[in-house]
């Protein structure tokens, strides 16, 4: 929260469009996509996993629907609910792997990330797919827009806070929250008092690529277009967003709040840099630096907490 605030202050101190509504409103746009798949990576990392592949469904998944919508094969629903049912697939597959043949989740999604990946470069042979003559209430429900004021809004926004109630209702107040944290903190243990952790693990796999396709889907109506590269590197920043709110990289301990503060810092950074005229190409040096500084900071708080300070 410090280090929000601390951003907020510097930036708009050092330009004077930061605070204005049309930049409020723009990053209000772009900011509910990668957080609606870190609020997912958080309830799966909490079970002691994460997923590599979110970044590539992030851009597979609107190729589905256009390239479906596009070819006459289906309406623009149609298309929008198949998207959603192959990452399903796709995020059952991923548990599978993980808890039925033992595989590292790091190997299991790596390797998914690039089968997606190649998939969306097939089907497009690399050229963005068309979506800008589509009509349909589904797009307004998504990504309709209102203003508030000066203020644009975005519908995405409301589905993020949405998710984050949801999710956060889920992961500190349910049954499903604690086999979660168990499933993380003592999978072992876990099971002998009768969680099931590997269907958890797989429910998660499966929410969080359903997240990352819908993410994807959500930006492709905003920005007119569905590119089979969309999404590169997501699945490393929306990693970042999650241990900067302090979810635990080993499983075990993970909060929706502090993940939504995970979001704002790094999204406000990618915005702040550009209107106070860093490179954009610089954010990745900031990304990796506060990694760095909040893992000593984490390693830190760990060793006094195990030492009884």
């Amino acid at each position: 929260m410090v280090l929000l605030v601390g951003e907020i202050v510097v930036f708009g101190a050092f330009s004077s469009t930061f605070l204005s509504a049309g930049n409020i409103g723009n990053f209000l746009a772009f900011t509910p996509e990668l957080g609606m798949i870190a609020l997912a990576m958080t309830l799966l990392m909490t079970s002691g996993e994460f997923d590599l592949s979110v970044g590539s469904l992030f851009g597979f998944a609107p190729i589905i629907m256009w390239t479906l919508l596009n070819t006459g094969t289906t309406s623009l629903e149609v298309g929008f609910v198949v998207a959603l049912l192959v990452a399903l697939v796709v995020g059952f597959v991923n548990g599978w792997f993980v808890t039925k043949l033992k595989i590292p989740s790091f190997l299991v999604t790596l390797g998914m990330l690039l089968v997606i990946r190649g998939f969306s470069l097939y089907i497009t042979d690399g050229f963005p797919q068309r979506t800008w003559t589509a009509e349909s209430p589904l797009l307004d429900l998504i990504v309709g827009e209102f203003t508030v004021g000066q203020l644009r809004i975005y519908a995405s926004l409301i589905w993020f806070i949405f998710f984050a109630l949801i999710l956060g209702y889920v992961l500190t107040q349910s049954k499903a929250g604690n086999w979660i944290q168990a499933s993380g903190g003592n999978p072992n243990s876990a099971r002998a008092r009768g969680v099931r952790v590997s269907a958890t693990k797989i429910g998660l796999f499966m929410l969080t690529a359903v997240m990352a396709a819908f993410a994807g889907i959500v930006s492709s109506v905003r920005v007119s277009a569905a590119n089979p590269n969309s999404g590169t590197s997501y699945e490393l920043e929306v990693i970042a967003m999650v241990v900067i709110g302090g979810t635990a990289l080993n499983g075990g301990r993970g909060t929706i709040i502090g993940t939504v503060i995970g979001v704002l810092i790094l999204r406000l950074m990618r915005n702040g840099i550009v209107m106070v005229g860093v490179p954009g190409l610089a954010y990745n040096i900031f990304i990796g630096a506060i990694i760095l500084g909040m893992m000593a900071l984490h390693s830190w708080l760990e060793r006094r907490h195990n030492a009884g300070v």
